[in-house]
C-alpha cells in the first residue's frame, strides 16, 4: 500500500434506536446512530415491531371501491 493516501483507519460506536451499541472499525471520523441493528430487526429476531392493523390490500380495496362502482353504472347507461 501507498503511504499517506488512504484515509485513517479507526475505532468508531455505532447506536441503535434500540438501545444497543457496539464498536466497529470505519474510515468514518464520527459515531453512528442506526435505526434498526441485528438486535431488533424482525428478520433476526423473529419478532415483528410494526403491525399492520389493516392489510395493504384491504386498505387499497376499501380506499378505491367507488370507483368499480361508478365504473359499473356508466357501463349500465
Amino acid at each position: 500500500m501507498k503511504q499517506g493516501i488512504h484515509p485513517e483507519y479507526k475505532e468508531i460506536t455505532v447506536n441503535c434506536s434500540c438501545g444497543e451499541s457496539f464498536a466497529t472499525r470505519s474510515t468514518a471520523n464520527r459515531s453512528l446512530h442506526l435505526d434498526v441493528c441485528s438486535k431488533c430487526h424482525p428478520f433476526y429476531s423473529g419478532k415483528q415491531k410494526l403491525v399492520d392493523s389493516e392489510g395493504r390490500v384491504v386498505g387499497f380495496n376499501k380506499k378505491f371501491s367507488n370507483f368499480s362502482n361508478l365504473a359499473k353504472k356508466q357501463a349500465q347507461k
